[in-house]
């Protein structure tokens, strides 16, 4: 495991205003042998007191609660105290909003609470929190307080080349720490960029929430993807959460193709699918971008870009969150090589303008 000893537990403090809900994480995350849940608290205010005295390695945090929600507890913990945390959300449109709210304030990771058939959804719920929980003790989250601070600024920009690179397609994979690295990549973007194609692991329900608030600080335009969406200079789309996205080409068009499918590397969407089928339809014409996460989804399929004629590179180690996804592209030779967050703009344009 990257990030934590693999002879210790992962100490966990849960934080949520239900006492019933406490005792049900609490018993769920105690049935991994290699977690310990070592408090739990019914407010920040109290959360804050325990999170000095116990020194947990990961917190569960619950957004919607009295006294104090969980993105301002967030707002206030990270800048001093930075502390991988996994979101405990329920899946409602409010709940879904302010998830990304605390996404942007420094959480890592999502889980949600079953809405409907309790009982049943339960155990799937309270076994994705117990391998949320272990991906999060793996963050670095001194790179999140890093990251907060890079400003990408203006891009210096060839009109003339973006101009003539309407047929190229950027895609970009990411995961755990993705959000925030995505954002502020696209946030430098012109709107004249060529098309932009997104697999960022996240639930379903999110997504269409993710793209949006994208779109309101973003000069391109981001969408959720539909099926047969076309790709274009000027807009981004972004993989729907649990269906897997291709690119494909029509006539003298990129369009993109949703498919339900198995998983693909533990994941749908999968990074692995979305490189693949740019590798295969694509080619020259793409641009591809490995971000933050764990794993290697999508590090063959980067390989095969790469092979393809296709230009890569993937988010160095001390800007990642998760130095999984990237490591394991730049290993297998598919990412050409590593850039830091704050340079993966200019590095996209330059690679434009050299290939106009």
């Amino acid at each position: 495991m990257e990030g934590a000893a693999i002879t210790s537990k992962i100490k966990v403090l849960i934080v949520d205003d239900s006492a019933l809900v406490r005792e049900i994480l609490a018993r769920g995350l105690a049935m991994d042998p290699g977690i310990e849940v070592v408090g739990t608290a019914a407010d920040p205010y109290a959360a804050r007191d325990k999170i000095v005295f116990l020194k947990p390695d990961v917190l569960t945090l619950d957004i919607e609660m009295p006294k104090m929600d969980g993105v301002e507890f967030l707002k206030k913990l990270m800048p001093q105290y930075p502390l991988p945390v996994v979101v405990v959300s329920a899946l409602t449109k409010k709940g879904a909003a302010i998830t990304l709210e605390a996404l942007e304030a420094g959480a890592v990771e999502i889980v949600t609470k079953p809405s409907t058939d309790i009982s049943r959804n339960l155990n799937a719920m309270l076994a994705d929190l117990r391998e949320k929980v272990k991906l999060a003790a793996a963050t670095n989250v001194s790179a999140w307080k890093k990251n907060k601070k890079i400003e990408t600024g203006e891009l210096k920009i060839n009109k003339k080349a973006l101009a003539e690179s309407t047929d190229k397609v950027i895609a970009i994979g990411a995961s755990t720490g993705g959000t925030e690295a995505i954002r502020k990549i696209l946030k430098a973007f012109p709107a004249t960029m060529p098309g932009v194609v997104i697999v960022q692991h996240m639930p379903a329900g999110f997504t269409s929430h993710f793209a949006a608030s994208l779109n309101d600080t973003c000069q391109m335009e981001v969408r959720e993807a539909e099926n047969g969406d076309r790709i274009m200079p000027g807009r981004v789309l972004i993989a729907r959460g649990d269906i897997h996205l291709e690119v494909h080409r029509s006539g003298g068009v990129y369009i993109v193709r949703l498919e339900d499918g198995e998983k693909v590397c533990g994941h749908r969407p999968s990074v692995e699918v979305l490189f693949n089928s740019i590798a295969k339809f694509v080619g020259s014409n793409a641009i591809g971008v490995m971000l933050t996460g764990m794993g290697s989804d999508g590090a063959a399929g980067m390989l095969e870009m790469r092979k393809a004629g296709a230009r890569t590179m993937a988010q160095d180690e001390a800007t990642s969150i998760v130095f999984g996804m990237p490591k394991v592209a730049f290993e297998k030779g598919g990412a050409e090589r590593l850039v830091a967050l704050g340079d993966i703009p200019a590095a996209i344009i330059d690679l434009l303008e050299v290939s106009a």
